[in-house]
């Protein structure tokens, strides 16, 4: 009788950007419940950003399932124990966990920004259209069979993994989001920072690759979502008019919708901070609703583009 699972591990770093975080990240691996089997820290790859070491990793990877762990991500001593389990599963081809609700870094900034994320992955358990490499796994098989993150198109921290998620979906491949399955997030985040990812990062190239792909790959698209989104806009659209009333009714809408959020926060950040992230939460939206047009403009761009370059010059 085996003591340990035969599902073997190969915990894959990307830190081409020499994250002070590094050293944290990989003592948590070693304090593991039970460590992977194989640990690879990319700290140099043939192209910039975390898609490319990512695919680095994996190339020179043995094991069955690759966990692909960000270096400012400090992972809970169960983790790979659970991500071993729920492997066992053979109809399973990928996993994904979440944040836990304890952040590192000080601040309202921080706090709200990775409680935002924690929320979303802790209130959508199960089967998913989507792929996190935060703290994900995916068979190695799957993952070579769908030609790995796509480095070209991502050389930035970016929407990379989303993408891998939608390829493994569309070639019938299976995800879980296991909320379970945890980590410390050790990032801090300004209201600069929090902005340009939420704009330029993530919802501008995302909204590009599902006008692209069709179909929605995104935890943050129900109808809870959409309706914060448009109370942002239409409170921010009073406000500037000079129209308190309505601006309050809108504030009093995004509290509404998101009094679960937000009493987590006051649980973890007091008072001051649950305020605080009404305000973050209401620019949240407001960037997202701006990717909108932003990336149907440079999805119809692209397009256009790659029409006219398959037309034959007329002889």
């Amino acid at each position: 009788m085996q003591n340990r699972p035969v599902t073997r591990l190969t915990a894959i770093v990307p830190a081409t950007n020499a994250p002070p975080t590094l050293a944290a990240c990989l003592a948590a691996f070693e304090a593991a419940a039970e460590p992977p089997d194989e640990v690879i820290v990319v700290e140099r790859a043939s192209a910039p950003g975390p898609a490319a070491a990512r695919n680095e990793g994996a190339a020179r990877a043995g094991g069955d399932v690759l966990v692909f762990v960000d270096a400012d991500v400090i992972v809970h001593r169960d983790a790979f124990a659970r991500i071993r389990r729920a492997f066992d599963d053979d109809a399973l081809d990928a996993l994904f966990g979440s944040y836990d609700d304890g952040p590192a870094s000080d601040g309202v900034v921080s706090g709200f920004r990775n409680l935002l994320h924690h929320h979303v992955h802790q209130t959508s358990p199960g089967p998913a259209t989507t792929f996190w490499a935060g703290l994900g796994a995916v068979r190695k098989a799957a993952f070579d069979g769908a030609g790995g993150f796509d480095a070209a198109r991502y050389p930035e921290p970016s929407v990379e993994d989303i993408e891998l998620g939608m390829r493994l979906v569309a070639s019938g491949r299976r995800i879980r989001l296991d909320p379970a399955i945890q980590g410390t997030h050790l990032k801090g985040w300004t209201v600069v920072s929090m902005l340009h990812t939420d704009f330029a990062r993530r919802g501008v190239p995302w909204v590009e690759l599902l006008l692209e792909r069709g179909g929605s790959a995104s935890l943050n698209l129900g109808w809870r979502h959409r309706l914060s989104a448009a109370a942002a806009v239409s409170g921010a659209v009073a406000l500037v008019a000079g129209r308190p009333r309505p601006a309050l009714g809108a504030a009093a809408a995004l509290v509404f919708l998101n009094a679960d959020f937000y009493a987590l926060l006051a649980r973890r950040l007091g008072p001051r901070g649950a305020v605080g992230g009404v305000g973050l939460h209401a620019l949240h939206h407001l960037a997202g609703a701006a990717a909108v047009p932003a990336g149907a403009l440079r999805y119809w761009t692209s397009a256009t583009s790659r029409s006219a370059s398959t037309v034959s010059p007329s002889s």
